[in-house]
């Protein structure tokens, strides 16, 4: 198994620096079932962030990238379950993050997550920090 850094697969998806994404390609279209790449969920957050924030990419867009990587026979993301939980919960990829850590909470026992975001308040495992 080899860990992928959000660099590597950022290159891999935007395909901006032809040399970096050159070696990218050809990592990644190496990978198989026998050597098998791995995404953490500091990987998928930060790859999510960056695609959203430094290329722009819409929310649709960048929770497309995510399930792509989940659908992947060659590739195994940390928390597989959660991520697709988490991705049901925003079918647009807007609040990925958010839905994550409500997920996440959820998994370890969390009766809910207190956050003061309103719009990630909404979110199935998530609250507002109360006033009182």
């Amino acid at each position: 198994m080899i860990g992928l850094d959000t660099n590597v697969l950022v290159r891999y998806v935007v395909q901006d620096d032809d040399e970096q994404s050159l070696r990218a390609t050809r990592l990644i279209e190496s990978l198989d079932d026998e050597r098998p790449g791995f995404v953490s969920l500091v990987v998928l957050v930060e790859l999510h962030w960056v695609l959203r924030r430094a290329y722009g990419v819409t929310a649709a867009d960048s929770a497309a990238v995510v399930r792509a990587l989940l659908d992947s026979e060659e590739v195994g993301v940390a928390e597989s379950d959660t991520v697709r939980r988490a991705l049901s919960r925003v079918p647009d990829g807007e609040d990925l993050v958010d839905a994550l850590i409500g997920a996440l909470g959820e998994d370890a026992g969390c009766e809910y997550t207190v956050t003061f975001d309103l719009p990630a308040s909404r979110l199935a495992g998530m609250r507002l920090v109360p006033t009182s």
